[in-house]
């Protein structure tokens, strides 16, 4: 199939993203860095000197995409990750959660913390981290469940962020922005 990209370049690599449509008339640019391993590395490097003046503890994420990411970047910086779950599973024991809206599937979702990840985010300084920041409610359902474990946002980082304002996530530290792409 030829499918309409939206090239996007990473430091000294380029991609070619394809346009999905995610609503009448919506088109965004997909990025999947699940098996890219060139651009998950050359990604967490030049997050990891943008985050080098930060000062944080550990790296909060959600799963699926942005894992390898995480695990990336926690090389990069010595420092541990934890990945919020969307699904409990009973070994995961005492959760703590929240619930969020995925702009992927447009439907609610919940993010778990494990049990065992409790300790590590008590009274920590976290940056939460996302493969692409779109409307937000990710970072907003990862805050609260890192909150009620007792720990401090200090910042947010993603690879791209995304909308039709590059300036909504000046907050949020990020590579580069990725526009939509309206019907006219």
């Amino acid at each position: 199939m030829n499918r309409e990209t939206y090239p996007l370049t990473i430091g000294s690599l380029r991609r070619e993203l394809p346009l999905f449509e995610v609503a009448p008339g919506l088109r965004i640019a997909v990025l999947n860095i699940l098996g890219d391993t060139e651009l998950t590395e050359e990604s967490a490097r030049l997050l990891a000197a943008k985050l080098k003046n930060v000062d944080f503890d550990a790296i909060v994420t959600a799963e699926a995409k942005s894992i390898p990411l995480a695990h990336a970047l926690a090389v990069q910086t010595g420092k541990p990750y934890v990945v919020l779950r969307k699904t409990y599973k009973p070994y995961m024991g005492v959760t703590l959660f929240a619930e969020t809206l995925s702009i992927t599937t447009g439907r609610p979702q919940t993010l778990y913390l494990d049990e065992k990840d409790h300790e590590l985010l008590k009274g920590r300084k976290v940056i939460l981290l996302d493969d692409v920041v779109s409307t937000g409610s990710t970072l907003k359902g990862m805050e609260a469940v890192v909150e009620k474990a007792g720990a401090t946002v200090v910042g947010q980082a993603a690879i791209c962020t995304e909308g039709e304002d590059p300036a909504e996530w000046e907050h949020v530290i990020a590579l580069a922005h990725l526009p939509l792409f309206r019907e006219a």
